[in-house]
């Protein structure tokens, strides 16, 4: 039986004849990675390979790594495999992996969404034979609205608030979600606040985006400075200790996960708004098509039902078990 180009094992995602991972999740020799966040990219591999634009990401969170950036199209040969980079439209740095050796092509998705979001390079399809994708919102319920109708409702929201004299909290990723809020944010509204670890990373992007003027909250902060302003916050401040210095406040949750109004309760949240940082279910489905493949990998998520749906639809499709965050028990932030 031949053995595939990709293949899923212990560690991660394996290139045999390249000898090299992709998104490992366990310490390996080298790895490919697909961009920033942390379970696709973690310490203790002992070289890592990812887009340029990653690479300040990687090092602002792993620390010192052995680390070597490419450019997006940018081809490099591991053992006579060919290898690219390609915008994944995820989140600054995100990339898919286009691997290519002996007239097959396969595709790494990684995370990905396929709206220009004003922050990171839009995806770009990759033709290939076999497409790896992820599955986090395949579910026909996820439906997306414009990005800018929902910050339209966004920033009116903050107005609303400002008015009623509360402070506005917005819980996004501290990576990701938190920069693409930041860029849309309305800053003639007014001032934008920013928890520490929204504050830290965004300052290693700074000089890649232009984004507006934040202020880090810090222990001289008053409820005063803070009142009719936004902040900007990981969802792990919720319920903290930290957060009652914005009293009164009312908060808000960025993610695709908001489509769910139970979600928005379990979570003790005033309001939710529908972003993701990924496909929705035409998306998925769309982007799989313009791939132009024949067979389909799907991960992470509702990877059952959404290959069901692609054998359907006449595609080879089959499921593989990752270690990557689940959407099935979400932390609340993609």
């Amino acid at each position: 039986m031949k053995t595939p180009l990709l293949a899923f094992n212990s560690k991660g995602i394996y290139c045999e004849a390249a000898n090299v991972y992709i998104d490992a999740w366990k310490p390996v020799d080298k790895v490919i990675i697909s961009h920033g966040h942390a379970d696709h990219s973690r310490w203790g591999h002992q070289k890592y390979i990812t887009h340029h634009d990653n690479v300040p990401i990687v090092e602002h969170r792993l620390g010192e790594v052995n680390i070597e950036g490419k450019a997006y199209g940018e081809s490099f040969i591991i053992n006579n495999v060919k290898f690219s980079l390609h915008p994944a439209g995820h989140i600054i740095g995100s990339a898919q992996v286009r691997v290519e050796h002996k007239g097959e092509v396969w595709v790494f998705s990684g995370d990905y969404k396929d709206e220009a979001d004003g922050v990171c390079s839009p995806f770009e399809p990759v033709p290939c034979h076999t497409f790896i994708t992820e599955c986090t919102f395949g579910l026909p319920t996820f439906k997306w609205k414009p990005q800018a109708k929902v910050f339209e409702e966004i920033n009116q929201w903050w107005k609303q608030n400002q008015a009623e004299g509360r402070t506005s909290v917005l819980f996004g990723y501290s990576l990701g979600k938190a920069q693409r809020l930041l860029k849309h944010l309305n800053p003639e509204i007014g001032k934008i606040y920013t928890h520490g670890a929204i504050e830290n990373m965004t300052e290693v992007l700074r000089n890649l985006i232009d984004f507006p003027p934040t202020q880090l909250i810090t222990r001289e902060t008053t409820k005063t400075e803070l009142n009719g302003n936004l902040v900007i916050a990981p969802p792990s401040a919720h319920g903290s200790t930290w957060i009652k210095k914005m009293t009164p406040y009312v908060t808000a949750s960025a993610s695709g996960w908001m489509t769910f109004r139970g979600a928005r309760r379990r979570r003790a949240i005033d309001k939710g708004f529908v972003l993701s940082d990924h496909c929705d279910w035409n998306g998925i489905i769309n982007s799989i098509k313009a791939t132009g493949c024949e067979k389909v990998i799907c991960t992470h998520g509702y990877t059952d039902i959404f290959a069901k749906y692609l054998r359907e639809l006449g595609y080879d499709a089959r499921t593989e078990k990752t270690q990557y965050e689940s959407p099935l028990a979400p932390k609340g932030g993609i």
